[in-house]
């Protein structure tokens, strides 16, 4: 039986159980007040208008230019902890430490966010957020499944599931969430087709997870082992050969291989066409959680699946709105039956609020825009082009990943990006590895040639770029 038509059977008796115990839940939108007199009078919901443009517009610097504060400028280069309070208000605080009375601020260039394209200042996403806003508040305030899914948010799912090409999508609060439903889902699974009530060793559901995989994939199948419905296995960082073993000396049924597309601190690529041919041959499940990839990878922006042609393999694909879309939220895309199955059993989920209508409406725009305005993917691989060519790096996506090593050296090295006005933030434990703390510079398409030539000339007067021999982005500090 074929992967798909396998794990379909699976969901399908899992759905069933569901019924018979009456536990499968269902999403019923709501029309809001406004919206429903606009459909009386028009016959359609929504404005689905948005302008368009063909190159970087003044506006978009917005999303790369930020400023601080004098006080936490210092305190920053000083390594003095913050818990953000010397602002309360738009007012100065009396700083004890500086004497501050008068707020003076620094300017800096923004390149540690992740808003790729530059869609959080577009007058697209910031109209259909005010409009929203306006029109209808903030929506009803409850979960989805009692009273705060709306048009918006179907709409949203509706598009994405398009974008991804899915059947269906089920929108999240977070990305984070979205992955920590999905892995209870999973071992809800397993204990719904469970003979007895806790599932015995055949019946639990074998999970192969990446070493670097994101907290929230690794938090997540931590709360389903909770369950004692499956069982947890950790492969080498992108190693098909010790995935492969694992795999094969796995004697259980159900298995599923989850993994980031695009590695958030790496920057490197998930060996896609090697884990579609694994998923074929172990007629497992393949999950790709392409939060980093949404919008960023593939002629449409449909992230890393379509840059590799191989969206029919992925069964399941996490993603988020907070990053490429420059809005907030996460999303599932996937079957019917699957949605079904995670809207019932997925805690977090269930139990959080729905997102604000106009968080949802201007992720709607978002994803119109991003497919759209397909020049801003390629602003976004130019970028990538001219740090290749100005550091001899070659490396592979926006995110670049410079390992200086010991936490004393990245945060130096991030102090003194700070003096030469680059917002770059070191990289500690335990995002990473002890002894592997690093910079992580993130590229967007608002971001210009000469603002790459800046940032690589600071980074040059410390950094030895000749030390990488063009592959390795362990960089040898001259701190």
């Amino acid at each position: 039986m074929e992967v798909s038509n396998l794990w379909d059977k699976w969901v399908g008796e899992a759905l069933s159980k569901l019924d018979s115990l009456k536990l499968l839940r269902s999403l019923r939108p709501l029309y809001l007040p406004n919206e429903q007199q606009q459909m009386n009078n028009t016959g359609v919901s929504g404005k689905e208008e948005y302008e368009m443009f063909d190159e970087v517009q003044p506006w978009d610097r917005s999303s790369v230019n930020v400023s601080i504060s004098e006080p936490t400028y210092r305190k920053w280069l000083l390594e003095i902890p913050s818990s953000g309070d010397e602002i309360v208000h738009g007012e100065s605080l009396a700083d004890d430490t500086f004497g501050t009375s008068q707020q003076q601020f620094k300017r800096l260039l923004l390149f540690s966010g992740n808003d790729y394209l530059g869609l959080s200042s577009h007058p697209a996403v910031r109209r259909a957020a005010a409009e929203a806003a306006r029109d209808y508040g903030m929506g009803p305030r409850g979960s989805p499944l009692i009273c705060g899914y709306t048009y918006h948010h179907r709409l949203l799912e509706s598009s994405l599931a398009s974008l991804k090409k899915k059947e269906d999508c089920l929108l999240c609060p977070t990305g984070f969430s979205a992955n920590m439903a999905l892995m209870v889902a999973l071992g809800n699974l397993a204990s719904l087709l469970a003979a007895g009530n806790v599932p015995v060793k055949d019946e639990k559901i074998a999970i192969f997870s990446d070493e670097l995989n994101h907290a929230s994939i690794i938090d997540g199948i931590r709360l389903a082992e909770r369950q004692r419905s499956v069982e947890f296995f950790v492969y080498k960082h992108c190693d098909m050969s010790h995935l492969r073993a694992l795999l094969s000396n796995c004697k259980m049924k159900k298995k599923v291989v989850v993994t980031d597309s695009l590695f958030s601190m790496d920057g490197d690529f998930a060996p896609m066409l090697e884990l579609v041919e694994l998923r074929r041959k172990h007629n497992l499940l393949l999950v790709i959680d392409d939060a980093h990839g949404t919008f960023v990878c593939g002629k449409s922006g449909g992230g890393v699946a379509e840059e590799f042609e191989c969206e029919r393999d992925v069964d399941i694909c996490i993603g988020t709105l907070s990053k490429a879309a420059g809005c907030h939220g996460g999303f599932i895309a996937c079957s019917k039956r699957w949605k079904q199955l995670i809207q019932s059993r997925g805690r977090s989920f269930i139990f959080s609020t729905a997102t604000p209508v106009p968080i949802a409406a201007a992720g709607h725009a978002a994803v119109i825009v991003a497919k759209r305005e397909t020049w801003r993917r390629r602003e976004l691989w130019n970028r990538v082009e001219d740090f290749r060519a100005l550091t001899g790096i070659a490396i592979s996506s926006p995110i670049i990943s410079l390992i200086v090593g010991s936490e004393e050296k990245a945060l130096k090295a991030s102090r003194k990006l700070l003096k030469s006005g680059f917002h770059v933030t070191a990289m500690r434990p335990p995002t990473v590895p002890p002894n592997s703390c690093r910079l992580r510079i993130a590229l967007s398409a608002a971001h210009t040639t000469d603002d790459l030539r800046k940032l690589t000339s600071a980074l040059s007067s410390y950094i030895n770029f000749q030390d990488t021999g063009g592959t390795s982005l362990h960089i040898h500090s001259k701190l």
